[in-house]
């Protein structure tokens, strides 16, 4: 009798029965999900609870959170402490909210700087900087942690904060397992391999597949096309590239015909025409609140549309209501309305003007919102939260959205296939262009998820699908040691310690293994060597010695006929300076030898030289250049130029040509040597050169190499030129072996030798002393080592020198600013507004000094650590420091309600850290104060909402 189809067989029964012997803790988490876990979550789970780290790069959307929360069980189960980091504060909120919905709110705790809730918990929450400054710090908390969290750890290649990462990893103790949580990247294995040598056993696990296929497409018009023929998706475990859409080809096509035609068609000097919202437009590109109508008839909401810009994400909220587009129904709307109401309940009534709460919510009613890094916390914390109920059905977002944030969509919109990366406009990477379209494909409730390219002019469909397919993005490490890293490592490890530790960064690691290649190629190049060596030996004497001589002849012989032709070009060069207008010359060669007048010198006219404006007496107006002169010039005679001459007038030319005829009738040119400006005046330059070029110390040097090559044995060998070939061969080789050193001795322990040169400001300025590998810390260092701004050194300096003591608490606010402040723009800086009085605007210069001093410390060390105080916050910082209401400010500061939170919360960071590093002291005091007063209003109301 048949089993039911529906009972495990007894093989799967027993296979169960031995996993829950072998894994019982992984049996037990997995009994408490909603849903079975992957086989790669499961890998992962027993690697952990066998004791190992594991690195996991899956694809977004994946659920390879999974294995972080296994680590949080793991945990809770043994006993021990288990902390999960996050690069930003808005994900380390997210999660703190959904472990305390697991665990209990007694279990887990927060902390990400601006925020302390139960840090004492077995489950702590926080940003990377945190634990880093837990690790310097040697906090009590670690000694119980069992296991590290760390997710999103592709962001260590950030420029920035990127360091912070491999401090953490390296500085761990021994005993801790890290779960690492990566994006799917190229070099996976290589980022496990290094995991695996300073945090021991550590298994690499990656998956490929995504859990919801996604399919591609490109809305063009009021029509949506496949990207890939057949309803193909880019599947990485594909063996063979997808073919893209024929539509799609033949719409490229006629899009550049049809922009050909307009070209042939548009009048001189005339414009693009502008086409809507959007700016120019292809023909084809739709409006932002066509393609959410088209998503929505197409069953693709909720979606998260990436548009670069914060103001292009503002304005698209704006279109779509303009529109009167509404995706939400009237009981929606009422539970939207209640539930935002509810969440910035605690929000000061006066602010809410300023902060456009009543246009946020008028859109999230209807089911629209933006999302980006301007925005409230608070605003965006709605956002979120109603997007994961199924609320709010469209998100207009920049790429911040797509870090880790959880968000999934059943479909993404790229609006453009480019963004401004700070410097120019850059094409998207197929690693952006992946972590952007990732989120689209809900697990659980979706059975497939859709990628949108908006259809612009000069849309390439091949290009898409090139992103859309491409899994070539690899990590790199940004790594490199700051002043405050450099005295935390000194005080715990001493210098030769510290170095060995900043030597295992993935930054060398990757440089290492570089050098591992470029070293077999030298031992290859070695081998070939000593090959040519033996092939050119000569019974008659040493011929690697004989052919030493003949290239020091032949480089010889070369220096000087280049120097000969330098000699030659400076001496035209300084005949060329000496023309003057009006000067009559002989242009030597080119298409316009002969007589011809000087116009203008044009001794300003380019960097490789003047180029001489003159007219021949062909009647020929040119700008001659370098080219012209092989030979120096002077002038014959001299000519007066008509004030009203015009090259570009044939009259001119004709009746300045005809006098410059008759100014040269019957008048030949001196010979050379007769002129001072067209000769050499004698056989020998005024440089002690001879006719040749030579200078007699070098013809007797190439007189001597000659006598020692026919002196030398090997001279009057017949094989001579069989060996001479086999020697040039290892001449070549060589050279290429020297520069095969050169780049391994520069990769070599690259980052030690940055650390070294740290050291050496440090040891100049006082915060180090000793000689050698004897470093010390000074007390002066030790105040350094509590400063974790970006701007350590600057900050202690400044401290150090007393330019803050004696300011109130306000002007305090004021200054610090331009130690966390960054423009968004260069310009937006040039005229910062400062207080009209009071010591600001003279602790400023001071501090600008000290910078200048600094900076030229830096660049006589290498070194390009800090960059100038930025001055664009400083009244903002002040005035709100003084109380003034938040409209007032973002009114005169240009400046949006979520970027002015922002830079306020990194300022109390600072405040914080000086009022810690300045001891005992009135300055403690105004710190403590300052931070006070900051924390006010919107910035106090935006943290974790209860």
């Amino acid at each position: 009798m048949s089993s039911r189809p529906d009972r495990p067989s007894a093989a799967e029964r027993y296979s169960r029965f031995r996993a829950h012997q072998e894994h019982p803790m992984l049996a037990d988490f997995a009994s408490r999900q909603a849903f079975a876990l992957d086989d790669f979550q499961l890998r992962a789970c027993r690697e952990l609870e066998d004791g190992r780290s594991v690195l996991v790069a899956a694809p977004t959307g994946s659920g390879k959170t999974i294995v972080g929360e296994f680590a949080v069980h793991l945990a809770l189960e043994s006993g021990r402490k288990a902390f999960y980091t996050t690069p930003i504060k808005a994900l380390s909120n997210q999660k703190f909210h959904d472990l305390s919905m697991r665990y209990g709110p007694e279990n887990v705790g927060l902390l990400t700087g601006d925020n302390s809730i139960n840090g004492e918990a077995p489950v702590v929450v926080m940003t990377t900087e945190v634990l880093r400054n837990m690790l310097y710090a040697g906090s009590r908390t670690l000694e119980t942690l069992g296991f590290v969290v760390m997710d999103e750890v592709h962001y260590l290649a950030d420029r920035i904060r990127g360091a912070v990462w491999e401090e953490v990893i390296i500085h761990l103790p021994e005993s801790v397992a890290v779960a690492s949580l990566s994006a799917t990247v190229s070099n996976a294995e290589e980022f496990g391999e290094w995991l695996g040598t300073v945090r021991g056993e550590t298994t690499t696990i990656v998956e490929e597949r995504r859990p919801v296929p996604l399919y591609q497409h490109v809305i063009a018009g009021r029509r949506m096309y496949d990207l890939f023929a057949d309803e193909e998706t880019a599947d990485p475990t594909r063996d063979r590239q997808p073919r893209v859409n024929p539509q799609l080809e033949k719409l490229a096509r006629d899009d550049w015909a049809r922009g050909r035609m307009k070209d042939r068609r548009a009048p001189r000097g005339g414009k693009r025409p502008q086409s809507g919202a959007n700016g120019a437009r292809g023909a084809w590109t739709p409006t932002r609140a066509q393609v959410v109508e088209q998503l929505d008839r197409a069953g693709l909401l909720p979606a998260i549309v990436f548009i670069f810009s914060r103001i292009g994400c503002d304005a698209a909220v704006q279109q779509c209501l303009e529109a009167n587009l509404r995706l939400t129904s009237p009981a929606e709307r009422e539970e939207i309305y209640a539930f935002v109401e509810e969440r910035c309940a605690d929000l000061p009534d006066e602010d809410l003007q300023a902060l456009g709460y009543h246009e946020f919510l008028d859109g999230l009613t209807r089911g629209i919102a933006a999302h980006h890094a301007g925005m409230l916390p608070k605003f965006k914390e709605c956002v979120e939260e109603l997007f994961l109920r199924g609320l709010c059905r469209v998100v207009f977002a920049t790429e911040t959205l797509a870090l880790g944030i959880n968000m999934p969509a059943r479909s993404v919109v790229i609006e453009k296939l480019s963004k401004w990366n700070g410097e120019t406009h850059a094409d998207l990477s197929p690693g952006e262009y992946t972590q952007l379209t990732g989120r689209a494909g809900r697990r659980g409730i979706d059975v497939e998820g859709h990628g949108v390219v908006l259809w612009q002019q000069g849309l390439d469909p091949s290009a898409v699908a090139g992103l859309a397919s491409t899994r070539t993005y690899p990590l790199r490490s940004s790594f490199r040691p700051s002043y405050n890293m450099a005295v935390n490592l000194v005080h715990q490890f001493g210098r030769d310690r510290a170095r060995e530790l900043l030597e295992s960064s993935f930054a060398q690691f990757q440089a290492d293994k570089a050098v591992v290649g470029l070293a077999r190629q030298l031992r290859k190049s070695d081998d070939a060597l000593a090959g040519y060596a033996d092939a050119a030996a000569c019974d008659r004497g040493d011929f690697m010695e004989y052919a030493g001589l003949r290239h020091q002849l032949s480089d010889t012989e070369r220096d000087l006929a280049k120097s000969r032709r330098f000699d030659r070009r400076q001496e035209v060069l300084d005949s060329l300076e000496a023309l003057r207008p009006g000067d009559v010359i002989e242009v030597p060669s080119g298409r316009f030898a002969g007589l011809a007048v000087v116009i203008d010198p044009g001794t300003r006219a380019d960097r490789d030289g003047p180029r001489p404006y003159v007219l021949t007496s062909d009647r020929h107006a040119r700008r001659l250049s370098l080219t012209d002169f092989a030979t120096p010039v002077g002038s014959i005679t001299r000519l007066k130029i008509p004030r009203s001459f015009n090259g570009r007038n044939p009259q001119s030319r004709r009746d300045l040509a005809n006098a410059l005829k008759e100014r040269t009738h019957g008048f030949a040119p001196p010979p050379p040597g007769q002129d001072g400006r067209s000769g050499t005046g004698s056989s020998r330059s005024g440089n002690g050169r001879s006719s040749t070029g030579r200078s007699g110390m070098e013809d007797s040097r190439i007189e001597d190499l000659r006598r020692r090559l026919r002196a030398h044995p090997c001279h009057e060998c017949p094989d001579r030129e069989d060996h001479a070939r086999w020697a040039e061969r290892w001449f070549k080789l060589e050279r290429d072996s020297a520069t095969l050193r050169r780049r391994i001795e520069q990769r070599t322990n690259t980052i030690a030798r940055r650390f070294d040169r740290v050291c050496e400001v440090l040891a100049t300025l006082g915060y180090l002393e000793g000689e050698g590998t004897d470093l010390a810390v000074t007390e002066r260092g030790r105040t350094l080592m509590r400063i974790y701004n970006e701007m350590d050194l600057l900050t202690a300096e400044s401290l150090r020198a007393g330019l803050w003591d004696g300011l109130d608490a306000s002007e305090l606010a004021a200054v610090l600013s331009t130690l966390v402040y960054e423009s968004r723009r260069p310009d937006d800086a040039a005229t910062p507004r400062l207080p009209a009085s009071g010591p600001v605007r003279e602790v400023l210069a001071e501090m600008v000094s000290t910078w200048s001093d600094l900076d030229a410390l830096e660049r006589e060390h290498h070194l390009d650590q800090l960059h100038e105080p930025d001055l664009g916050f400083v009244w903002a910082a002040w005035r709100w420091a003084e109380g003034d209401e938040l409209d007032d400010i973002l009114r005169v500061t240009d400046l949006s309600a979520g970027d002015f939170v922002r830079w306020v919360k990194q300022l109390l960071d600072l405040a914080d850290q000086v009022a810690d590093a300045a001891g005992s002291g009135a300055l403690r005091t105004t710190a403590r104060e300052a931070a006070g007063r900051l924390r006010r209003g919107v910035v106090a109301y935006s943290s974790v909402s209860s």
